[in-house]
């Protein structure tokens, strides 16, 4: 395409001719008519700092600044993975490497300065699980906050709250992203079926580069001319799109506005980049927005796998102008994420619908929600015989050193307020979002107890409030029972806590003699794996504020046994890499403070996966590490597995 360019490299809108495609007018059937390309290369290929051939520019990302909050749609030609790296690059991508710490998050003990703000040249364009999951952990860690913030201030008109579009421009600012090369096919370190749960989330880890629009594509330049090609789309549902069948979707172009009488969609953009990849057959990763059973208003983003158009036609849309449709098929070979997601809603109409039902609620009502138990491995009929039990059992009370005092708030209680003792307690921050989502992990969280005059339904009861997903305890092929979730899980979403009775750590076995004795047991004063997980200060686009602390300090241990009475948290089983955390909650009921322990999603958790935390290694003074007494072989096929838990 000739003409003038910007400073990315990306010819201006108004530098070249649109005729070409304005005055098209499609048949039922299009076939695109794109010139013969020549014997040879299609596309040109260079060196990312050069040279360059000419009239043609440095592309994404290294011709923008670190700053850039997207990729540009108008985004550049496609390098080759074997492209060679000039020797200056070599050296600044390795200095960068040994400048900061691994990709991770820092393990054991340290302070927020363990993490390193942005990531060097190869891992933010091609990154991998680990670097995907931290820039996702980060990026939620920093929304909680920013909801956190925008919650305790007073609302006002005008206002809008975007905590996600805020963390996202911070880390894209301070380049903590990865994934920014564009490419066809899949993401490297995004999985099929993963969960999002807001648009620019899809934008800094490299699945979706668009904000708002539902077709993402790159242009590559060919020996004649530059073409348009699709990389990814997102079925929201709020076009006509139609989305019932789990491997085909049939998508509505761009253009127009829904719900309104608009004019008729033109072949250009992202309409362009679909004709054009029916001609190429090349790959398009799809996006299904689902509805959100925990909170209906709003959208889960399921990365559905890898698709190809098929073909297109025009109709009449329901605004009344003429819309492109075009009709995409899964490529065999991937797990059914569509399916599933359509058979768990058919499981909620019916339960009977689901294979392997045992017991339809094994809590007999005592929950909230019921809880199913299923079984399609073997003919076992259910666990050993416990009692459901929603919370714990106190054979004697754990009371502060000083007395309990509730708050004084006569509606709910509100974030930042100043009069509100449990807010204070808390250290001023309320510990939960608006929509019931925790914050940050604390070394002990306060919530309001049954002798506090706030609603019922204040969020900072929300522990006590039951489950808030719908569970299903299942059978594994090699760990026994295990807990999973029929609905996608939030990151900081409160799941259950441990319940079961409070023993004394006399009554536990510590030999290993008898393990059945030892089954179903948490403890306290286990050592746990340490984890980051809450927000960054030197991220905030504020005064440095105090980080969260994330250790416990539980002045005495803790010690429930679910043996005999417990409630869903039993049937999780352990894993060195998990999803799951457990938080420390102490709120009055009788007069008295009593500590809980709930657990909390750890990350965004898609359907049917299995929920897991980290059981600890009891410390026992002079064990040999070789030979651990009492510890079991750990079975969770974690890359990082220990081996024994």
């Amino acid at each position: 395409m000739e003409g003038s360019s910007d400073g990315n490299g990306v010819p201006s809108s108004n530098s070249f001719d649109k005729s070409r495609v304005l005055d098209v007018k499609p048949l039922r059937s299009l076939v695109p008519m794109l010139p013969d390309m020549p014997q040879g290369q299609s596309f040109i290929c260079a060196p990312p700092f050069g040279p360059f051939p000419s009239g043609f520019s440095p592309f994404f990302p290294f011709s923008v600044q670190q700053g850039s909050q997207c990729a540009p749609e108008t985004a550049t030609p496609i390098r080759s993975s074997s492209t060679a790296v000039p020797h200056s690059a070599k050296k600044r991508v390795k200095r960068n490497r040994n400048v900061h710490s691994s990709p991770g998050f820092a393990s054991g003990k340290g302070s927020t300065k363990d993490f390193k703000l942005g990531f060097s040249f190869a891992e933010r364009d091609d990154g991998n699980k680990e670097v995907v999951e931290n820039v996702r952990m980060r990026f939620d860690a920093l929304r909680r906050r920013f909801s956190q913030l925008e919650d305790a201030k007073e609302s006002s008109s005008g206002i809008i709250r975007r905590a996600d579009l805020k963390a996202g421009n911070v880390l894209m600012s301070k380049g903590v992203r990865t994934n920014m090369k564009k490419r066809i096919g899949s993401v490297p370190g995004i999985e099929f079926g993963e969960i999002f749960f807001f648009r620019i989330e899809l934008c800094v880890v490299g699945l979706h580069a668009q904000t708002m629009g539902g077709i993402d594509y790159v242009n590559v330049r060919g020996d004649l001319e530059q073409e348009t090609l699709a990389v990814s789309i997102v079925s929201s549902g709020g076009y006509d799109d139609e989305a019932e069948e789990a491997n085909v979707l049939i998508y509505s172009g761009q253009g127009g506005f829904k719900d309104k009488e608009a004019p008729d969609q033109k072949l250009e953009r992202g309409n362009l980049a679909l004709e054009t990849s029916l001609h190429r057959g090349n790959e398009v990763r799809v996006i299904r927005g689902m509805k959100d059973a925990v909170s209906p208003k709003t959208k889960v983003y399921v990365y559905d796998g890898l698709y190809k158009t098929e073909s297109s036609w025009m109709e009449k849309g329901k605004s009344g102008g003429s819309i492109f449709k075009y009709k995409l098929l899964r490529l065999p070979g991937q797990p059914d994420v569509f399916a599933l997601w359509k058979s768990i809603e058919k499981w909620k109409e019916g339960l009977s619908l689901r294979p392997g039902l045992i017991l339809p609620d094994l809590t007999s009502g005592a929950e909230s929600m019921p809880v199913s138990l299923v079984n399609e491995i073997d003919d076992e009929k259910g666990p050993a015989y416990f009692t459901y039990f929603p919370t714990l059992k106190y054979s004697k009370s754990f009371k502060l050193l000083q007395p309990f005092f509730g708050c004084n708030c006569h509606t709910a209680c509100g974030p930042g307020s100043t009069n509100c003792s449990c807010v204070q307690k808390n250290g001023g921050d309320f510990p939960y979002t608006a929509n019931a989502v925790l914050v940050s992990r604390k070394s002990l969280i306060h919530e309001c107890g049954l002798s506090c005059p706030c609603f019922p339904n204040c969020k900072n009861r929300v522990s006590q409030t039951g489950l808030k997903v719908r569970l299903e305890v299942f059978k594994t092929r090699d760990r026994g029972w295990g807990l999973q979730s029929w609905d996608p899980i939030r990151a900081g979403t409160f799941i259950c806590e441990y319940a079961g009775e409070v023993i004394d750590k006399s009554n536990t076995r510590q030999d290993g003699e008898d393990g059945d004795n030892n089954d179903h047991v948490f403890d306290t004063s286990h050592t746990y794996q340490s984890f980051r997980w809450n927000f960054e200060p030197e991220l905030m686009e504020e005064e440095s504020p105090p980080a969260p602390i994330e250790e416990y300090d539980i002045s005495s241990p803790l010690i429930i046994s679910a043996k005999n009475i417990g409630n869903v948290a039993r049937f999780m089983n352990h894993s060195c890499s998990p999803n799951v955390f457990w938080q420390p909650v102490i709120y009055e009921h009788n007069n008295e403070s009593f500590l809980h322990i709930a657990f909390f999603a750890m990350r965004h958790i898609p359907p049917m996966t299995e929920l897991t935390y980290d059981y600890g290694i009891a410390r026992t003074d002079g064990e040999s590490s070789s030979a651990p007494s009492g510890r079991k072989k750990c079975l969770c096929g974690s890359p990082k597995c220990r081996g024994y838990f």
